[in-house]
């Protein structure tokens, strides 16, 4: 990713436009079949020379066609026929952007393929299923996983749709308007480089582009973030169920030789804020000055670089987390019975009301037991059990068959082909 926004390898996407603008114009009978085969066969720079001309000219894109035109000598005069700066930076940038999300899609199909693969290896691994951080009622930690996938799923489509949104080449001159090269020419141009044609122009393509490619790549960050943020709290010493790989060596802490971080998680929750930042940066660019100005470039230097090498490091980071992460079954099965059962509160509840309780009635009655647990610390059923209010509705042996636990987790294949599309359902 970082080759792509190398300041050489913009230049040889400049490079490439101008003279696929060269075999269009040649097309249109506009340039000597001689002169063409020159400029394709001289056509080079030194960035050295084009930062020495830029020293003085104090223009970056003169700065590289004199450069260039060093290189090819008279017929240069045929390089950038008609064309204004923007036509270059703007159709070369896109083919940066493409590239880009290219490698974002790989890197997404590599993190679909282990999420995939630690959803089925955790698929019959009972963790207890939090809200407010606090225990609700029991799930598998497969399940976890799998919706990641689906998130990623959705990540996915966002990248390919903005890969198409932002595929969009402009060749229409100073003002969009085709005065000084013909819109066949910009047609040919975009189709050798495989992209479309902003279908109407100013000087620039218009920014809501960048920004929805922008927005999507936020979209991807704090997808990361959330897989993190979870990874963080599941490794806090109280929870202890899972743990970012710790290697050979690795040191947390210059105080506590105890310490293992999850620093990597840590790391992308943190880049996932800057992500976002750039995001709401790239908005502020899509309002420009009439037919264009320039405060969107200064700042796309940085922004687009930066969030697509951020989001590619996120990526590779996360996914060799997930790859090696280390679950701690036996641990999540003692959080279960921390709760002492009362995550099976609900079942009480209804099954009160198919008695006859009313909802409020029923709702107050487990309640004052649940609470009463917590304060007391003891077992939810044997207090239940002992209880004459409850006994009066519900014989012991129902209350037992209410806190059979396989009961949380029977519709778990149901989702999992739904996800996975594994062709079974409720009805097959």
């Amino acid at each position: 990713m970082g080759k792509i926004w190398d300041e050489s390898y913009k230049y040889q996407k400049w490079l490439e436009v101008e003279i696929a603008v060269c075999e269009a114009q040649f097309e249109r009978g506009n340039i000597p079949e001689e002169s063409l085969k020159i400029i394709k066969e001289r056509a080079s720079f030194d960035i050295n020379r084009i930062e020495e001309i830029e020293q003085t000219v104090k223009h970056e894109i003169i700065a590289f066609l004199t450069a260039v035109g060093e290189a090819v000598g008279s017929e240069a005069k045929y390089i950038h026929l008609g064309l204004t700066s923007s036509d270059v930076i703007d159709t070369g940038l896109a083919l940066q952007m493409r590239e880009s999300a290219e490698l974002i899609i790989k890197d997404l199909l590599i993190l679909k393929n282990v999420l995939r693969e630690k959803a089925f290896q955790y698929k019959n691994t009972p963790c207890m299923g939090r809200t407010h951080g606090i225990h609700a009622e029991p799930m598998v930690l497969g399940l976890k996983f799998t919706l990641w996938y689906q998130d990623l799923n959705r990540c996915l489509t966002r990248i390919k749709q903005v890969l198409e949104v932002i595929s969009i080449g402009k060749i229409s001159g100073p003002i969009g308007t085709f005065s000084s090269v013909s819109p066949e020419v910009e047609e040919i141009t975009c189709h050798k480089l495989g992209l479309k044609p902003e279908p109407v122009a100013t000087q620039v393509v218009q920014r809501d582009r960048h920004a929805e490619y922008l927005l999507a790549l936020a979209l991807v960050a704090s997808f990361l973030e959330k897989i993190a943020l979870e990874i963080r709290h599941l490794q806090r010493t109280e929870v202890r169920e899972v743990e970012e790989p710790f290697s050979l060596g690795q040191k947390g802490s210059s105080a506590m030789p105890h310490k293992k971080n999850p620093i990597g998680s840590e790391n992308i929750c943190g880049l996932a804020r800057l992500v976002r930042s750039y995001a709401l940066t790239s908005l502020e660019n899509i309002a420009l000055w009439h037919e264009r100005d320039i405060s969107h470039s200064s700042v796309e230097r940085v922004i687009i670089p930066d969030s697509l090498i951020l989001v590619d490091y996120m990526l590779n980071r996360l996914t060799g987390i997930l790859q090696n992460l280390i679950v701690h079954p036996e641990k999540m099965l003692e959080n279960l019975e921390a709760s002492l059962g009362l995550y099976n509160s609900q079942k009480i509840l209804l099954a009160l009301t198919d008695k006859g309780l009313s909802r409020e009635k029923a709702y107050e009655l487990v309640q004052e037991i649940a609470l009463e647990c917590w304060e007391k610390t003891t077992s939810f059923k044997d207090t239940l059990s002992s209880n004459s209010e409850i006994t009066k509705y519900l014989t012991v042996g129902e209350i037992n068959s209410l806190f059979d636990f396989n009961e949380y987790l029977k519709y778990v294949d149901y989702i999992y082909n739904r996800v996975f599309n594994l062709g079974s359902g409720l009805h097959s």
